[in-house]
């Protein structure tokens, strides 16, 4: 591991030697991921991606891109753009990123099933604000407000998320 990584335990993420509150999945942390289950995938995960809201904060690294109105993330396992960002409107199941809470107005992405999805293993696994202290998520890693940006102004493409 490097000082960089993101190392995941079921009580907090430690990132650049500092240690930040989190929340994981619903369904804790599972080596048997799959869609639906609500699950924290184990394993080392690369960050590829940072998405952020421009209509409610600048842009935080050069390698972020926008979320716009109509974008969506399909976590249809049937859908050939399963586990992808696809645009509005969208009849497979989806999930909107542009949204009206807070929720996604930062978005680590991370390699979890892709770029080549394998049907039902399970969609995104992204790391972003929580929605109040020890609330869990579908199976996404969720921080703090000022700890989410705090890191994002630290890492760049390819850090690791490790959930041990």
């Amino acid at each position: 591991m490097t000082h960089a990584d993101l190392v995941l335990t079921p009580t907090h993420l430690r990132c650049l030697g500092r240690r930040f509150p989190c929340t994981v999945g619903r369904g804790g942390i599972s080596a048997q991921k799959r869609e639906g289950d609500g699950a924290t995938p184990r394993g080392v995960h690369r960050i590829v991606g940072l998405l952020y809201r421009p209509d409610r904060r600048a842009q935080p690294a050069a390698w972020a891109l926008p979320i716009r109105p109509g974008d969506l993330w399909s976590d249809d396992p049937s859908d050939a753009a399963y586990n992808r960002m696809v645009r509005a409107p969208y009849a497979p199941s989806h999930e909107r990123l542009f949204r009206a809470d807070p929720l996604y107005d930062l978005i680590l992405l991370t390699d979890w099933n892709w770029p080549d999805a394998v049907p039902g293993r399970g969609s995104a696994i992204f790391v972003h604000r929580w929605r109040k202290p020890g609330h869990p998520t579908e199976g996404c890693v969720a921080l703090r407000p000022g700890d989410l940006r705090w890191i994002a102004d630290r890492i760049g493409p390819g850090t690791r998320l490790v959930v041990r």
